[in-house]
């Protein structure tokens, strides 16, 4: 699983039978610090997040294990959205300060 932050929608008006009516987010991997971290990607939301909030990604495999993904062509979904995050017993972001 990885930490991202929602960046963007993605507005696609043709897609793979299996994907229709899935809402697709662009995301960008950051580190527990909130840095940028490799390249943005787009993933199915599964749990509704919106613009600017962090959030829990999987990838791979494991991205067709929730309900609404299960044997659709995803390879990134957003299965979480955070509240706070502490690193190092520092907090570096919080839903409520966002």
């Amino acid at each position: 699983m990885l930490i991202a932050k929602v960046v963007g929608e993605v507005v696609a008006s043709h897609k793979a039978e299996g994907i229709t009516g899935h809402k697709l987010l662009l995301v960008q991997p950051v580190d527990p610090q909130g840095q940028a971290k490799g390249n943005a990607l787009v993933a199915s939301d599964a749990v509704g997040a919106g613009p600017g909030e962090w959030v829990i990604l999987t990838q791979g495999s494991s991205a067709r294990m929730t309900p609404s993904t299960e044997g659709k062509p995803v390879d990134a979904v957003i299965i979480g959205i955070l509240d706070t995050v502490v690193a190092d017993g520092t907090e570096v972001y919080s839903k409520a300060g966002a």
